[in-house]
C-alpha cells in the first residue's frame, strides 16, 4: 500500500488504486508522445472498456498517409505495450 497526503491527512492507497493511477499515466504518456511526434496542438482520448479498445483524436492526424502515421506510432506503441486489446488513431474533430 501507498500512503499519500489529502487535506492534511494520511490515507492509505489500495493496490487497485495505485495500479489504475499507473495505468492513467502511463495511457497520458502515449498521448502525449503521440501528440508531440504528430505536433498536434490538441489531443484527447477515450477508453472502450467493453472492446478493451483505446481511442487517440490527435488534431492534425489527417494531414499524414497512413504510412507516416504508422511509422512515427509504431516505436511508441511498442515501447509502452499498453494492455488493450486496439488501440485507433483519428483526428480530432473539430
Amino acid at each position: 500500500m501507498k500512503y499519500f497526503n489529502k487535506n492534511n491527512h494520511y490515507t492509505m492507497q489500495t493496490k487497485e488504486e495505485h495500479e489504475y493511477q499507473s495505468f492513467e499515466q502511463d495511457v497520458d504518456l502515449l498521448v502525449q508522445a503521440l501528440k508531440d511526434s504528430f505536433e498536434s496542438t490538441d489531443a484527447n482520448y477515450r477508453i472502450d472498456d467493453l472492446n478493451n479498445s483505446l481511442y487517440v483524436y490527435l488534431e492534425g492526424l489527417a494531414e499524414y498517409s497512413e504510412e507516416e502515421i504508422e511509422e512515427f506510432a509504431a516505436p511508441l506503441l511498442e515501447e509502452l505495450d499498453l494492455d488493450f486489446e486496439h488501440i485507433f488513431l483519428l483526428p480530432l474533430p473539430a
